[in-house]
Protein backbone atom coordinates (compact mmCIF):
# COMPACT_ATOMS: atom_id res chain seq x y z
CA UNK A 1 0.00 0.00 0.00
CA UNK A 2 1.73 3.20 -1.11
CA UNK A 3 1.41 6.74 0.17
CA UNK A 4 -0.77 7.85 -2.73
CA UNK A 5 -3.94 6.48 -1.15
CA UNK A 6 -3.35 7.27 2.52
CA UNK A 7 -5.65 10.27 2.10
CA UNK A 8 -8.51 7.78 2.50
CA UNK A 9 -7.60 7.80 6.22
CA UNK A 10 -6.95 11.54 6.37
CA UNK A 11 -10.17 12.27 8.25
CA UNK A 12 -8.64 10.62 11.33
CA UNK A 13 -5.59 12.89 11.73
CA UNK A 14 -4.61 16.23 13.25
CA UNK A 15 -0.99 17.09 12.45
CA UNK A 16 1.16 19.31 14.67
CA UNK A 17 3.37 21.35 12.36
CA UNK A 18 7.16 21.31 12.47
CA UNK A 19 8.79 24.25 14.34
CA UNK A 20 8.99 26.72 11.46
CA UNK A 21 7.12 29.93 10.64
CA UNK A 22 7.01 28.95 6.97
CA UNK A 23 5.43 25.64 5.99
CA UNK A 24 8.20 23.04 6.15
CA UNK A 25 8.61 21.09 2.92
CA UNK A 26 8.21 17.77 4.74
CA UNK A 27 4.98 19.08 6.26
CA UNK A 28 3.85 20.23 2.83
CA UNK A 29 4.45 16.75 1.41
CA UNK A 30 2.72 14.99 4.33
CA UNK A 31 -0.30 17.29 4.22
CA UNK A 32 -0.60 16.78 0.45
CA UNK A 33 -0.42 12.97 0.75
CA UNK A 34 -2.52 12.49 3.88
CA UNK A 35 -4.98 15.38 3.46
CA UNK A 36 -5.68 15.37 7.22
CA UNK A 37 -8.71 16.88 8.90
CA UNK A 38 -6.51 19.68 10.16
CA UNK A 39 -3.35 20.94 11.80
CA UNK A 40 -2.21 22.09 15.23
CA UNK A 41 -0.19 25.28 15.72
CA UNK A 42 2.62 25.64 18.25
CA UNK A 43 4.63 28.53 19.65
CA UNK A 44 7.40 27.91 17.12
CA UNK A 45 5.00 28.47 14.21
CA UNK A 46 4.79 32.18 15.07
CA UNK A 47 7.41 34.94 14.80
CA UNK A 48 7.69 36.17 18.38
CA UNK A 49 10.37 38.80 17.72
CA UNK A 50 8.46 40.76 15.07
CA UNK A 51 5.80 43.50 15.21
CA UNK A 52 2.16 42.42 14.91
CA UNK A 53 1.74 43.41 11.26
CA UNK A 54 4.91 41.54 10.27
CA UNK A 55 4.24 38.27 12.09
CA UNK A 56 0.57 38.30 11.10
CA UNK A 57 1.52 38.55 7.41
CA UNK A 58 3.83 35.54 7.78
CA UNK A 59 1.11 33.69 9.67
CA UNK A 60 -1.44 34.38 6.94
CA UNK A 61 0.97 32.87 4.42
CA UNK A 62 1.45 29.79 6.63
CA UNK A 63 -2.30 29.21 6.92
CA UNK A 64 -2.78 29.74 3.17
CA UNK A 65 -0.01 27.25 2.42
CA UNK A 66 -1.52 24.68 4.81
CA UNK A 67 -4.88 25.00 3.07
CA UNK A 68 -3.28 24.75 -0.37
CA UNK A 69 -1.39 21.60 0.64
CA UNK A 70 -4.36 19.80 2.21
CA UNK A 71 -6.75 20.71 -0.62
CA UNK A 72 -9.87 20.34 1.47
CA UNK A 73 -12.56 22.98 1.47
CA UNK A 74 -12.85 22.80 5.27
CA UNK A 75 -10.14 22.00 7.84
CA UNK A 76 -9.49 22.39 11.54
CA UNK A 77 -6.86 24.93 12.57
CA UNK A 78 -6.28 23.98 16.21
CA UNK A 79 -4.25 25.44 19.05
CA UNK A 80 -3.78 25.05 22.82
CA UNK A 81 -4.87 28.41 24.22
CA UNK A 82 -5.89 28.01 27.86
CA UNK A 83 -4.07 30.89 29.53
CA UNK A 84 -1.08 30.88 31.86
CA UNK A 85 1.88 28.98 30.42
CA UNK A 86 -0.35 27.28 27.84
CA UNK A 87 -0.24 30.03 25.24
CA UNK A 88 1.49 29.82 21.87
CA UNK A 89 0.81 33.26 20.39
CA UNK A 90 2.96 36.44 20.28
CA UNK A 91 1.95 39.93 21.41
CA UNK A 92 -0.43 41.68 21.09
CA UNK A 93 -2.58 38.54 21.44
CA UNK A 94 -3.77 38.76 25.06
CA UNK A 95 -1.90 36.65 27.59
CA UNK A 96 -4.49 35.66 30.16
CA UNK A 97 -3.49 34.00 33.40
CA UNK A 98 -4.29 30.41 34.35
CA UNK A 99 -7.98 29.49 34.25
CA UNK A 100 -8.25 29.36 38.06
CA UNK A 101 -7.42 33.09 38.16
CA UNK A 102 -10.36 34.18 35.97
CA UNK A 103 -12.96 31.49 36.60
CA UNK A 104 -15.42 34.18 37.68
CA UNK A 105 -14.92 35.99 34.35
CA UNK A 106 -14.87 32.85 32.20
CA UNK A 107 -17.45 34.14 29.71
CA UNK A 108 -15.60 37.42 29.16
CA UNK A 109 -12.27 35.65 28.72
CA UNK A 110 -13.83 33.05 26.41
CA UNK A 111 -15.24 35.81 24.23
CA UNK A 112 -11.91 37.65 24.13
CA UNK A 113 -9.97 34.49 23.29
CA UNK A 114 -12.51 33.62 20.61
CA UNK A 115 -12.24 36.99 18.90
CA UNK A 116 -8.44 36.88 18.88
CA UNK A 117 -8.08 33.24 17.85
CA UNK A 118 -10.61 33.61 15.03
CA UNK A 119 -8.53 36.53 13.71
CA UNK A 120 -5.61 34.06 13.38
CA UNK A 121 -7.69 31.68 11.27
CA UNK A 122 -8.01 29.33 14.25
CA UNK A 123 -11.34 27.52 14.57
CA UNK A 124 -10.56 24.94 17.28
CA UNK A 125 -9.22 25.58 20.77
CA UNK A 126 -8.17 22.65 22.95
CA UNK A 127 -10.00 24.13 25.94
CA UNK A 128 -11.75 24.24 28.37
CA UNK A 129 -9.89 22.08 30.86
CA UNK A 130 -12.58 19.99 32.59
CA UNK A 131 -10.20 18.47 35.12
CA UNK A 132 -10.76 19.23 38.81
CA UNK A 133 -7.76 20.46 40.78
CA UNK A 134 -8.26 17.94 43.57
CA UNK A 135 -4.64 16.95 44.24
CA UNK A 136 -2.22 19.71 45.38
CA UNK A 137 0.70 17.47 44.30
CA UNK A 138 -0.47 17.37 40.68
CA UNK A 139 2.42 18.65 38.53
CA UNK A 140 0.50 19.18 35.29
CA UNK A 141 -3.05 20.44 36.05
CA UNK A 142 -3.03 22.72 39.08
CA UNK A 143 -4.23 26.23 38.24
CA UNK A 144 -5.02 25.14 34.67
CA UNK A 145 -8.25 23.81 36.21
CA UNK A 146 -11.06 26.27 36.88
CA UNK A 147 -11.47 25.08 40.46
CA UNK A 148 -11.19 22.44 43.14
CA UNK A 149 -14.78 21.13 42.92
CA UNK A 150 -16.89 19.75 40.09
CA UNK A 151 -19.39 22.58 40.55
CA UNK A 152 -16.74 25.30 40.18
CA UNK A 153 -15.24 23.67 37.10
CA UNK A 154 -18.60 23.04 35.44
CA UNK A 155 -19.92 26.58 35.91
CA UNK A 156 -16.80 28.27 34.56
CA UNK A 157 -16.07 25.76 31.78
CA UNK A 158 -19.56 25.94 30.29
CA UNK A 159 -19.57 29.74 30.38
CA UNK A 160 -16.17 29.75 28.67
CA UNK A 161 -17.27 27.19 26.06
CA UNK A 162 -20.40 29.09 25.06
CA UNK A 163 -18.60 32.44 24.79
CA UNK A 164 -15.68 30.97 22.82
CA UNK A 165 -18.00 29.26 20.34
CA UNK A 166 -20.12 32.39 19.92
CA UNK A 167 -16.97 33.97 18.42
CA UNK A 168 -16.54 31.17 15.84
CA UNK A 169 -14.00 28.96 17.62
CA UNK A 170 -14.96 25.39 18.55
CA UNK A 171 -14.27 24.17 22.08
CA UNK A 172 -12.68 20.84 23.03
CA UNK A 173 -13.06 19.55 26.59
CA UNK A 174 -10.10 17.79 28.18
CA UNK A 175 -8.61 15.56 29.62
CA UNK A 176 -11.27 12.80 29.82
CA UNK A 177 -12.06 11.23 32.28
CA UNK A 178 -10.23 13.66 34.57
CA UNK A 179 -6.51 14.21 35.17
CA UNK A 180 -6.79 16.32 38.32
CA UNK A 181 -6.02 13.72 41.00
CA UNK A 182 -2.71 12.45 39.66
CA UNK A 183 0.84 13.11 40.79
CA UNK A 184 2.58 12.40 37.48
CA UNK A 185 3.03 14.50 34.32
CA UNK A 186 1.82 12.53 31.28
CA UNK A 187 4.22 14.51 29.07
CA UNK A 188 6.94 12.45 30.80
CA UNK A 189 5.39 9.18 32.02
CA UNK A 190 2.07 7.39 32.33
CA UNK A 191 0.05 8.58 35.36
CA UNK A 192 -1.95 5.97 37.28
CA UNK A 193 -5.23 6.84 38.99
CA UNK A 194 -6.54 4.37 41.58
CA UNK A 195 -10.23 5.12 41.05
CA UNK A 196 -13.22 2.88 40.39
CA UNK A 197 -16.26 3.85 38.32
CA UNK A 198 -18.32 4.96 41.31
CA UNK A 199 -15.46 7.22 42.38
CA UNK A 200 -15.22 8.73 38.90
CA UNK A 201 -18.97 9.32 38.77
CA UNK A 202 -18.89 11.04 42.13
CA UNK A 203 -16.21 13.54 41.13
CA UNK A 204 -14.15 13.48 37.92
CA UNK A 205 -16.94 12.73 35.44
CA UNK A 206 -19.29 15.47 36.58
CA UNK A 207 -17.87 18.34 34.48
CA UNK A 208 -17.55 16.03 31.46
CA UNK A 209 -21.16 14.88 31.80
CA UNK A 210 -22.31 18.50 32.07
CA UNK A 211 -20.28 19.50 29.02
CA UNK A 212 -21.78 16.64 26.99
CA UNK A 213 -25.27 17.74 28.02
CA UNK A 214 -24.40 21.32 27.03
CA UNK A 215 -23.41 20.16 23.54
CA UNK A 216 -19.62 20.39 23.57
CA UNK A 217 -18.54 19.28 20.08
CA UNK A 218 -15.19 17.62 20.87
CA UNK A 219 -13.58 15.76 23.75
CA UNK A 220 -9.91 14.92 24.29
CA UNK A 221 -8.94 11.68 26.01
CA UNK A 222 -6.09 11.55 28.51
CA UNK A 223 -2.94 9.46 28.66
CA UNK A 224 -3.96 7.99 32.01
CA UNK A 225 -4.17 4.45 33.38
CA UNK A 226 -7.04 3.48 35.68
CA UNK A 227 -6.22 -0.15 36.54
CA UNK A 228 -9.48 -0.78 38.44
CA UNK A 229 -11.39 -0.17 35.18
CA UNK A 230 -8.91 -1.19 32.48
CA UNK A 231 -5.62 -2.64 33.73
CA UNK A 232 -4.31 -3.26 30.22
CA UNK A 233 -4.80 -0.01 28.31
CA UNK A 234 -4.50 3.72 29.05
CA UNK A 235 -7.66 5.75 28.41
CA UNK A 236 -6.23 6.73 25.00
CA UNK A 237 -6.53 3.13 23.79
CA UNK A 238 -9.33 1.87 26.04
CA UNK A 239 -12.70 0.74 24.68
CA UNK A 240 -13.94 0.78 28.27
CA UNK A 241 -13.44 4.52 28.47
CA UNK A 242 -14.02 5.62 24.89
CA UNK A 243 -16.90 3.37 23.90
CA UNK A 244 -18.56 2.32 27.16
CA UNK A 245 -18.19 5.38 29.40
CA UNK A 246 -17.79 8.44 27.14
CA UNK A 247 -20.03 7.37 24.27
CA UNK A 248 -22.22 4.87 26.15
CA UNK A 249 -22.82 6.17 29.67
CA UNK A 250 -22.30 9.90 29.01
CA UNK A 251 -23.98 9.73 25.60
CA UNK A 252 -21.33 11.77 23.77
CA UNK A 253 -22.00 11.83 20.04
CA UNK A 254 -19.36 14.33 19.00
CA UNK A 255 -15.74 13.96 17.91
CA UNK A 256 -13.20 12.30 20.20
CA UNK A 257 -9.57 13.37 19.75
CA UNK A 258 -6.54 11.80 21.40
CA UNK A 259 -4.00 13.85 23.27
CA UNK A 260 -0.71 13.95 21.36
CA UNK A 261 0.40 10.34 20.86
CA UNK A 262 4.05 11.39 20.97
CA UNK A 263 3.82 12.26 24.68
CA UNK A 264 6.08 10.01 26.70
CA UNK A 265 3.20 8.49 28.69
CA UNK A 266 2.17 6.48 25.62
CA UNK A 267 4.78 7.08 22.92
CA UNK A 268 6.29 3.57 23.13
CA UNK A 269 2.82 2.06 22.66
CA UNK A 270 2.69 3.68 19.24
CA UNK A 271 6.01 2.26 18.04
CA UNK A 272 3.74 -0.32 16.41
CA UNK A 273 1.67 1.41 13.68
CA UNK A 274 -1.14 -1.00 14.56
CA UNK A 275 -1.77 1.09 17.69
CA UNK A 276 -3.59 3.51 15.39
CA UNK A 277 -6.19 0.82 14.81
CA UNK A 278 -6.61 0.23 18.56
CA UNK A 279 -7.13 3.97 18.91
CA UNK A 280 -10.05 3.93 16.47
CA UNK A 281 -11.50 0.77 18.03
CA UNK A 282 -11.47 2.57 21.38
CA UNK A 283 -13.90 5.14 19.99
CA UNK A 284 -11.45 7.90 19.06
CA UNK A 285 -12.03 9.71 15.76
CA UNK A 286 -8.98 11.98 15.51
CA UNK A 287 -5.40 10.96 16.20
CA UNK A 288 -3.22 13.90 17.21
CA UNK A 289 0.38 13.53 16.05
CA UNK A 290 2.61 16.55 16.67
CA UNK A 291 6.18 17.14 15.57
CA UNK A 292 7.20 18.52 18.97
CA UNK A 293 7.26 14.98 20.40
CA UNK A 294 7.64 12.71 17.37
CA UNK A 295 8.25 12.51 13.62
CA UNK A 296 4.90 13.19 12.00
CA UNK A 297 5.97 11.25 8.90
CA UNK A 298 4.99 8.22 11.02
CA UNK A 299 1.39 9.13 10.10
CA UNK A 300 1.92 7.40 6.76
CA UNK A 301 2.35 4.08 8.55
CA UNK A 302 -0.54 4.80 10.92
CA UNK A 303 -2.81 5.58 7.97
CA UNK A 304 -1.77 2.43 6.12
CA UNK A 305 -2.54 0.37 9.24
CA UNK A 306 -5.99 1.92 9.48
CA UNK A 307 -6.77 1.18 5.85
CA UNK A 308 -5.45 -2.37 6.07
CA UNK A 309 -7.59 -3.00 9.17
CA UNK A 310 -10.67 -1.90 7.25
CA UNK A 311 -9.82 -4.20 4.34
CA UNK A 312 -9.26 -7.11 6.75
CA UNK A 313 -12.50 -6.49 8.63
CA UNK A 314 -10.75 -5.61 11.91
CA UNK A 315 -12.39 -2.19 11.64
CA UNK A 316 -15.97 -2.65 10.52
CA UNK A 317 -17.07 -0.55 7.53
CA UNK A 318 -19.98 0.74 9.62
CA UNK A 319 -17.81 1.90 12.52
CA UNK A 320 -15.28 3.47 10.15
CA UNK A 321 -18.04 5.29 8.29
CA UNK A 322 -19.60 6.56 11.51
CA UNK A 323 -16.25 7.91 12.70
CA UNK A 324 -15.58 9.68 9.39
CA UNK A 325 -19.08 11.13 9.45
CA UNK A 326 -18.59 12.56 12.95
CA UNK A 327 -15.41 14.33 11.80
CA UNK A 328 -16.96 15.59 8.57
CA UNK A 329 -20.12 16.79 10.33
CA UNK A 330 -18.01 18.84 12.73
CA UNK A 331 -15.93 20.21 9.86
CA UNK A 332 -19.18 21.39 8.29
CA UNK A 333 -19.91 23.28 11.50
CA UNK A 334 -16.38 24.61 11.90
CA UNK A 335 -16.13 28.27 10.81
CA UNK A 336 -13.36 28.77 8.26
CA UNK A 337 -12.01 32.00 9.72
CA UNK A 338 -9.92 34.36 7.59
CA UNK A 339 -6.70 35.76 9.06
CA UNK A 340 -7.45 39.40 9.83
CA UNK A 341 -5.99 42.41 11.64
CA UNK A 342 -7.55 43.50 14.93
CA UNK A 343 -7.40 47.09 16.14
CA UNK A 344 -5.61 48.13 19.33
CA UNK A 345 -9.00 49.06 20.78
CA UNK A 346 -10.02 45.40 20.58
CA UNK A 347 -6.90 44.27 22.42
CA UNK A 348 -7.30 47.03 25.02
CA UNK A 349 -10.86 45.88 25.74
CA UNK A 350 -9.83 42.24 25.87
CA UNK A 351 -7.04 42.91 28.37
CA UNK A 352 -9.68 44.00 30.87
CA UNK A 353 -11.65 40.74 30.57
CA UNK A 354 -9.68 38.76 33.17
CA UNK A 355 -6.40 38.50 35.06
CA UNK A 356 -3.37 38.58 32.78
CA UNK A 357 -0.28 36.39 32.82
CA UNK A 358 2.83 38.42 33.51
CA UNK A 359 5.48 35.79 34.22
CA UNK A 360 7.91 34.81 31.50
CA UNK A 361 6.61 31.65 29.86
CA UNK A 362 8.72 28.52 30.18
CA UNK A 363 6.95 26.77 27.33
CA UNK A 364 9.04 26.21 24.23
CA UNK A 365 6.28 24.73 22.12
Amino acid sequence: MNSSNISSAGDHFLIGLRPTVQLHERDRALLADLRPAGVVLFKSNFQHDQPYEVWLKAHRKLIDDVRDAIRRERIFIGIDHEGGRVCRTPAPITRFSFAARWAGQAAAVGRAMGVELASLGVNLNFAPVLDIHSNPANPVIGARAFGTTGEQVTAAALAFMKALQAEKVLACGKHFPGHGDTATDSHRELPILDRDLEGLRARELRPFRAAVEAGIPMMMTSHLLLPKLDPGEPVTLSRKFGQEILRGELGFKGVVVSDDIGMHAVSRMFDDPGAAVRLLLAGTDLMMVCSYFTDTDRCRGFAQSMLAAQQQGILSPEAAAQSRERVRALLERAPQNPVSVLGEDVFATNRSAGMLFTAETAEVI
